[in-house]
């Protein structure tokens, strides 16, 4: 583990009166301001399209009428400040659209309701109806996400608005959190290195980081590396002193806490208080009949449509693996899922005689080689894949054929991974209950990482999503997997 040894004392600092450095004009910043700049675009794009005159009966806009909601545009800005969709950017590691999107159904919504209430109080404009506002609503939210998209885009597709940032802790927490930053690069957060008195030895698989001195030492270690995200994981400096550095370094750069327990932690996670100590309250784990009426009904209203459109893709397909290689078209193994042993379907991407082959490469498999665990089985560059086979698993659509086990009921859009009899066997205790659940052609350990998860962190994440099911986390997922899928294809050419 290498040492950086500037001499960056807080004694020393104070002597030299030299001023931590403070971040300004950096991607928070930037953010707020795109965010603005693209709500504002949209209201005025969908209160044009709207009100034009192409939408069936209802009038163009007066001169009274455009003047007023041209008027009520801060209005808009204020309410959608008051949702707290301008500042959560900055302050949080990493946050997308689709965190968004409940805030800003909420912002049209009311922000619809408010402008048409006082539209028709003031008698401003004539012939604007019902008709008028819902087409509104539908253009506003629409557009207002894709830009927001669109922004948020942009800002992480400049590299010098990466924030450097620091992790105060070297322990496996603390190098746990590295190696998570590592595989994910559109979080732009540049790891500089670690703050820590007593570091331990690096985990497996993780890269050698770099001491940049003790938890005493950062608000110089801010100043000199123009830090601008502090991450606290489980530091072996006393509580006291952890305290004393969050105080002093909150007003400069934003400070992340890894809290205890968080393994067993979620984003439906309440917070609450007793006389001033915080507590965060763990959600029940309730899986209600309704819950599961309610997935089921997605499941089937998503699956047999794209069934339908999909059909030309499995007919080409089909006839592709069968020109490449001799063997089946689906590949059929048998899977574990909350009903029992099933058997999964997925386009063939290997020669007929993998299996038989398996044992050959079996100390190629990634997670023994970085890990010792031989729990889950992964060759990167399979010699057993086919070429067409190697076009559909970097596509990820060899799984396609799974909406066949979605509609047939085995298995979900969303749920817990599905593992094979050899891996449930590991299963134990509390991680059964990720089979409450169907398992799904996606999930939280696909988003988050899928075959570079290791096997416990996988169980936890399925015992997460079960015990803290939603709707609105299920589609969040789904959207999530399509821009996941492409990335992974770019990279893979």
């Amino acid at each position: 583990m290498s040492v950086d040894t500037q001499p960056t004392t807080r004694r020393a600092r104070q002597r030299s009166g030299q001023r931590p450095f403070r971040p300004r004009g950096r991607r928070g910043w930037i953010v707020r301001r795109l965010l603005l700049v693209a709500d504002v675009c949209a209201l005025v794009v969908a209160l044009a399209i709207s009100r034009a005159g192409v939408v069936a009966d209802v009038a163009p806009l007066d001169s009274g009428g455009t003047l007023f909601l041209a008027l009520s545009l801060p209005g808009w800005v204020l309410l959608a400040t008051l949702y707290g969709l301008y500042g959560k950017d900055a302050s949080r590691a990493f946050y997308s659209t689709i965190d968004d999107l409940p805030g800003v159904l909420h912002l049209v919504i009311v922000g619809t309701c408010l402008t048409a209430g006082a539209e028709h109080v003031l008698a401003i404009s004539e012939g604007t109806g019902l008709t008028a506002w819902v087409a509104f609503a539908v253009l506003a939210f629409a557009l207002i996400s894709l830009g927001r998209a669109a922004a948020r885009t942009a800002v992480r597709m400049i590299p010098r608005l990466e924030e450097n940032t620091v992790i105060v802790g070297a322990s496996e927490v603390g190098q746990l959190i590295a190696r998570k930053l590592a595989l994910h690069p559109e979080y732009k957060l540049k790891l500089i290195g670690f703050v820590d008195s007593h570091p331990h030895e690096p985990i497996s698989g993780a890269a050698e980081p770099v001491l940049l001195g003790a938890p005493a030492d950062l608000p110089e270690i801010v100043r000199i590396h123009r830090v601008e995200r502090v991450i606290i994981a489980f530091s072996s400096a006393s509580h006291e002193d952890i305290i004393d550095l969050t105080r002093l370094m909150q007003t400069e750069v934003q400070i992340d806490v890894v809290p205890r327990l968080f393994e067993n932690l979620s984003r439906r996670m309440t917070v609450s208080s007793i006389e001033g100590i915080p507590l965060l309250g763990v959600a029940l784990p309730r899986l209600p009949l309704s819950a599961l009426a309610i997935k089921r009904t997605t499941d089937l209203a998503f699956a047999l449509p794209l069934l339908v459109v999909t059909a030309p893709f499995f007919a080409l397909s089909a006839l592709l693996i069968k020109l490449d290689s001799p063997g089946p078209v689906f590949f059929r193994q048998q899977r574990i899922g909350s009903g029992g042993p099933f058997r999964i379907f997925k386009f063939r991407t290997m020669q007929a005689d993998a299996e038989a082959r398996k044992h050959a490469i079996a100390h190629l498999n990634k997670h023994l080689v970085e890990g010792g665990d031989s729990r889950m089985f992964k060759v990167p560059d399979d010699p057993r894949v086919t070429r067409v086979g190697r076009f559909l698993r970097q596509t990820s659509l060899d799984e396609l054929p799974q909406l066949l086990n979605v509609v047939a009921g085995h298995m979900s859009l969303v749920g817990p991974r599905p593992l094979i009899p050899e891996e449930d066997r590991y299963v134990e205790a509390w991680a059964r209950r990720r089979l409450e659940l169907k398992p799904g052609i996606t999930g939280l350990w696909q988003v988050l990482g899928r075959d570079n998860i290791p096997f416990e962190e996988m169980l936890r994440l399925d015992y997460i999503y079960v015990t803290t099911w939603s709707f609105w986390q299920d589609i969040a997922l789904l959207m999530q997997t399509i821009p996941i899928a492409l990335r992974r294809r770019e990279r893979a050419h």
